[in-house]
């Protein structure tokens, strides 16, 4: 009794396995390129955040700087490029003999030096330049920025739930909801997704929310095939027969159980859409069917700088491609870091 006793004694005791997104942050901190281009995306968030609030870019409708003015690296620009030459003063004319009013100059120069006028001093170069209208470039890049994420990322939300519930209601249940929303997507792909963006955009108008609703409407239909197909293949697997065993609930087996071990392929269909719909709604600005003309955003930014860089003022399209390029680059390396970190199948892998 004693001896088996002792043996059970020794015997080690089970540790208890570590979460789900315990293990992915673990392993996700191992990726050194994921983890700096989590940082960018992060900076770049704050950077968003501060611009909605009015920490920053506040005024970037404001005429700052002298029409197209230069880079502060690059200097100011010489005279003859802004037409700010002195001409020649000739000699004094009298006019009085041909023009009647030629008297009542002098008085009303007089009346005028009475009331004192502040001339705003506009400064010859900025940070990243100046558009045309003397607006900081930096101030719209950050400003373009907020507005181009925001719709990016809310639109990719939007149609990733729509893509995600419409594809575990078929994947899991089938039958005639499968055939339904088999229906309904082959409706959607049937039209090409441009001229669906076109035909919306221009029965809606223009405006943030109606881009959203937009991109969200047309973009969930590759979401939904990737679900539906998973759903179909986890619905009998033996965890999931083994909680409905267990008296587990249909939601609960769907999202509970299956959603969580098909997360990594939401969330790289999720990259990829914010990407795409990015670069979606700078193509609508670009041709005046995205954000309205107070607004500002990396497609408004482009579509700006294509009559300034004819006269060789590349600065603002420097920028906004500067911009769009490092977050978006950064946020699909980040998302794919994710995604490695997420994957069932690498989970046992350390």
């Amino acid at each position: 009794m004693s001896a088996v006793m002792g043996t059970a004694g020794m015997a080690p005791a089970l540790e208890r396995s570590e979460g789900v997104w315990h293990a992915a942050w673990r392993r996700f901190k191992g990726d050194r390129l994921g983890v700096v281009c989590m940082v960018i995306v992060l900076a770049f968030l704050l950077l968003i955040a501060a611009a909605a609030v009015g920490l920053v870019a506040r005024h970037w409708q404001q005429e700052v700087g002298v029409p197209n003015a230069p880079p502060t690296l690059l200097g100011p620009a010489p005279p003859e490029a802004t037409g700010a030459i002195e001409q020649p003063k000739g000699p004094n004319v009298d006019i009085s003999d041909i023009d009647p009013l030629a008297p009542k100059y002098k008085e009303w120069a007089e009346r005028a030096k009475q009331y004192q006028t502040a001339d705003t001093v506009k400064a010859e170069t900025l940070p990243l330049g100046g558009d045309r209208l003397g607006r900081d470039v930096l101030s719209k890049a950050v400003k373009g920025t907020q507005i181009s994420v925001f719709v990016g990322v809310l639109a990719a939300v939007v149609a990733t739930l729509i893509g995600t519930l419409l594809g575990a209601l078929a994947g899991f249940f089938g039958g005639k909801v499968g055939d339904f929303l088999e229906w309904l997507y082959n409706v959607f792909t049937a039209i090409p997704d441009i001229l669906l963006i076109f035909a919306f955009a221009a029965v809606f108008g223009r405006g943030i929310g109606t881009v959203v609703v937009i991109l969200g409407l047309v973009g969930w239909t590759g979401l939904y095939r990737q679900v539906r197909a998973e759903f179909i293949k986890h619905r009998t697997r033996e965890y999931v027969r083994a909680a409905e065993a267990i008296g587990a609930s249909t939601t609960s087996r769907m999202f509970r159980h299956i959603l969580p071990n098909v997360s990594h392929v939401i969330l790289v269909r999720m990259s990829l859409l914010v990407v795409g719909f990015i670069k979606s709604e700078v193509i609508l600005s670009y041709l005046g069917l995205g954000v309205p003309v107070d607004q500002v955003s990396w497609g408004t930014m482009l579509a700006d700088a294509q009559g300034e860089l004819i006269l060789g003022y590349w600065w603002q399209l420097a920028a906004a491609t500067a911009f769009m390029a490092t977050f978006l680059i950064a946020f699909s390396l980040a998302a794919d870091a994710w995604r490695d970190a997420l994957d069932p199948k690498l989970r046992g892998i350390e």
